[in-house]
């Protein structure tokens, strides 16, 4: 398997996540009571798996190779935007967790940012996602070796090996630090 293999594969996870989120943002118009349990795992969700994981590995792996690479000026300007709007997502996931604390505190306006920043994810990652899997990753291959490559699958793995650890390194913490 090839790096964006990997990362193709958690794509199709993701996708099918921001299914459920749009469904259940669906569902809040239609009438049905905010979740804040569903919200809580969404969140969950996307700040684990979707950026600290996936992310993590396109940003902190893919990205700081291939910025030791002379990309072409496409290439490039593509990179900056996916991180842009990793940038962006990462903010609209701080939106929602503010939204919900605003309407578990009794602000019943929160719903309607609720329903809008979650159907602005369910819309943005397939679109985001779109853009790596056709158009970024098969080009910028070309950039490394086969052993290059292989390399980089490795550190994929050993950087999804850490993750565990640190999600709930960061469980314990936030307990620890609650209980005091």
């Amino acid at each position: 398997m090839k790096p964006r293999g990997l990362l193709m594969i958690e794509h199709r996870l993701i996708e099918k996540m921001l299914g459920v989120v749009a469904k259940e943002a669906g569902r809040i118009r239609n009438g049905a009571a905010v979740d804040p349990l569903f919200i809580d795992a969404a969140v969950d969700f996307i700040r684990v798996y979707a950026d600290r994981t996936h992310h993590g590995k396109e940003e902190d792996i893919l990205f700081h190779e291939l910025g030791r690479k002379a990309l072409s000026a496409k290439d490039s300007a593509t990179m900056n935007e996916l991180v842009d709007e990793h940038r962006q997502a990462r903010e609209k996931v701080k939106a929602l967790v503010s939204a919900q604390e605003r309407f578990q505190a009794g602000d019943a306006e929160a719903v309607q940012d609720i329903i809008s920043i979650m159907g602005w994810l369910a819309d943005f990652y397939p679109r985001h996602i779109r853009k790596e899997d056709r158009d970024f990753f098969p080009g910028t291959e070309s950039y490394f070796s086969a052993a290059e490559l292989d390399r980089l699958l490795g550190s994929f793995g050993d950087f999804d090996g850490k993750m565990i650890h640190e999600k709930y390194q960061s469980v314990v913490k936030g307990l620890t630090d609650r209980a005091q």
